[in-house]
């Protein structure tokens, strides 16, 4: 039997190295996507930690975003007992409950979500809200303190949901933006939460952890590595391909 033409053979040979160019180039990048992930999330634990070593600083009338993520602060104002909210779809230990957000009116009038910790579902599930309405005496003017955080994100645009406008009190919501809850309560709410210290009064549970705690920066790594491995593996394979049609 007589050899395949060239002209055809030269054409597939550069068709296999047009794709393997390309799935090379695009494992390589999504090996380096990986590797600044796992740097970003190395960061964001070490400010955490930084934070928990901080002495505490007056918030006074410095916005949050002015401050570093996790920054240890005193805030001074009174919650407003009345209107709180319940952030949904946020677990401990396996188990589904909520987040308590209130608000903190601060002494120059500024607005002040305070996060009080995680409470899971009641008996009645989600058609049971807990109580969490707050005693005469937590209602005066106060100074809490805690550290700054973004509210929590999700992935998924299908896992939010912003307060609803009704008039009924606490407000059930899933990952909301600051802007969301500043338009239920009908004011400007800083764009931080506070996360209040675990010895500070009228709190539930506040093992707080950072952002990067549940994907931490070493799964990154061992899935920058296995990107890595596949494109050494695509180009190996290439040249072996290569070598055996010239040989053949």
């Amino acid at each position: 039997m007589s050899s395949p033409p060239a002209r055809p053979r030269l054409a597939t040979h550069l068709m296999f190295g047009v794709l393997a160019a390309v799935a090379v180039a695009g494992f390589a990048w999504l090996g380096r996507w990986q590797w600044h992930r796992a740097a970003e999330k190395r960061a964001i634990a070490a400010a955490f930690q930084a934070g928990m070593s901080a002495p505490v600083q007056p918030l006074e009338g410095r916005s949050t975003e002015s401050l570093p993520r996790y920054a240890h602060v005193a805030a001074r104002g009174a919650y407003d007992g009345e209107r709180q909210f319940l952030l949904d779809n946020l677990s401990r230990d396996g188990r589904a409950g909520y987040e308590v957000l209130t608000p903190l009116r601060l002494d120059d009038g500024r607005w002040l979500l305070v996060n009080r910790g995680w409470l899971p579902l009641s008996g009645g599930g989600r058609q049971q809200l807990p109580a969490i309405r707050l005693g005469q005496a937590a209602l005066d003017t106060r100074t809490v303190a805690g550290r700054l955080d973004d509210l929590p994100v999700t992935g998924l645009s299908a896992g939010r949901a912003p307060p609803t406008t009704d008039a009924q009190w606490p407000k059930l919501t899933s990952f909301p933006h600051a802007a969301e809850l500043g338009v239920a309560l009908g004011a400007r709410v800083e764009t931080r939460q506070l996360l209040l210290d675990a010895n500070e009064p009228d709190g539930y549970r506040r093992d707080w952890q950072p952002s990067s705690a549940g994907f931490g920066p070493e799964r990154h790594l061992s899935y920058a590595v296995q990107w890595w491995s596949l494109a050494a593996l695509v180009v190996v394979v290439y040249v072996y391909m290569t070598v055996r049609s010239v040989r053949g």
